[in-house]
């Protein structure tokens, strides 16, 4: 069966197709190379107040599906992915993930995964209520049936690549994400106005089971970690702690900023800073999340063939020149309909990772001449 025949793959815009690749046929040396060829300009990007780069992330849409049930299986996509990507030129490699759905911190609060055929692992909602939640004694997410998952698929990985390959955390949801998986939506959204109180505490007792399993995780990746992880342009050379938070577009002004921005702060503070990423168009919500305290990245889509509902990028531009904050702009699509885009991303005073998904290493490479021939953006690095 080949990737393109397995449910759900016509829908990822973001997935890649790739063949499998076993431990032994993995070219270890020239991804070796490859990461290394890059250090210095991700340095000097890192340490910069404006710059851009390029990445092609290849996303195998199996791993972020069933596939993810099983780690061999889920290493050798991912090394498929590692084998094709290096064909493409580009200033951030690819890394391996841990990944097994978005409920790792609901486990905690007895949200039992259930494995539907041909899908992703999803959590129903344990509690109806916000007070019947804060009754609940939540366990140390490395008690957890997918705490251990993902502890035992990190250590596997790394058995098995020998340390040899960047690696990042597990898919990591804002503390608000996961107190909304707890309950149904609508449950959820009432509790914010019926229990303010309770919420925000039990929004402070995910922050530090986050914060605690995250320690453990950067405990046993150690030199191979990259950061920020999941759906951002990692590296070793980079830091933060990439969250999701999609769940704050359902929010007002006043409540996202009472629940949310503290929360991603504290989270992200002991690993080098929050990183922010939500679906859709969140251009609403962006002065807000400019001003989270030690925020280092966001994460936002700019095309069509990204997101249904893309951002706006000369609104993103205007809003963040001067920042120094990184903007990881993904922009999947051909060349021709994703080159306006990147123009208005890389502007002075924009430090910008241009995210590509080029089907062929000839479309990456006619992205990265027009950032250098039409922008002039790259000679500053």
């Amino acid at each position: 069966m080949t990737e393109n025949q397995w449910p759900g793959f016509e829908g990822d815009s973001q997935g890649t197709e790739v063949q499998p690749c076993r431990i032994e046929e993995f070219d270890f040396e020239r991804f070796r190379e490859k990461e290394a060829e890059g250090k210095e300009k991700r340095e000097r990007f890192a340490a910069a107040s404006e710059g851009v780069l390029v990445h092609r992330r290849f996303r195998v849409p199996r791993v972020f599906s069933y596939g993810c049930g099983d780690k061999k299986d889920s290493l050798e996509w991912q090394l498929g992915a590692l084998k094709a990507s290096l064909d493409f030129p580009m200033d951030i490699p690819n890394f391996l993930e841990p990944w097994y759905g978005i409920g790792t911190i609901a486990s905690c609060f007895g949200a039992e995964y259930v494995w539907n055929q041909g899908q992703a692992p999803a959590v129903h909602p344990p509690f109806s209520s916000i007070p019947e939640a804060l009754e609940y004694n939540p366990a140390a997410v490395k008690e957890t049936t997918i705490g251990k998952k993902t502890l035992e698929m990190i250590e596997y990985f790394l058995d098995r690549t020998e340390g040899r390959l960047p690696l990042s955390f597990t898919d990591t949801q804002s503390p608000s994400n996961t107190a909304a998986s707890l309950f149904d939506t609508t449950g959820y959204l009432l509790g914010v106005y019926d229990y303010p109180g309770e919420i925000q505490t039990l929004i402070d007792r995910i922050v530090t089971l986050n914060k605690d399993f995250t320690r453990k995780q950067r405990a046993l990746i150690g030199d191979a970690l990259v950061s920020p992880g999941h759906g951002f342009a990692s590296s070793r050379e980079f830091s933060g702690m990439g969250m999701s938070d999609d769940s704050s577009s359902m929010l007002s002004p006043n409540q996202f900023k009472k629940l949310n921005c503290t929360a991603l702060s504290r989270t992200g503070a002991p690993f080098g800073g929050a990183v922010y990423h939500s679906c859709g168009n969140w251009l609403s919500r962006l002065p807000q999340v400019l001003g989270i305290e030690g925020l280092v990245t966001l994460d936002a889509a700019f095309t069509m063939e990204t997101d249904s509902d893309p951002n706006s990028a000369a609104a993103f531009t205007e809003a963040m020149q001067n920042t120094g904050i990184i903007l990881n702009a993904r922009c999947a699509g051909a060349p021709e309909n994703i080159k306006p885009v990147i123009k208005e991303l890389v502007k002075p005073g924009m430090k910008t990772i241009i995210v590509s998904y080029a089907r062929t290493a000839v479309e990456q490479e006619d992205i990265i001449r027009y950032i250098e021939e039409e922008t002039g953006a790259r000679d500053t690095l």
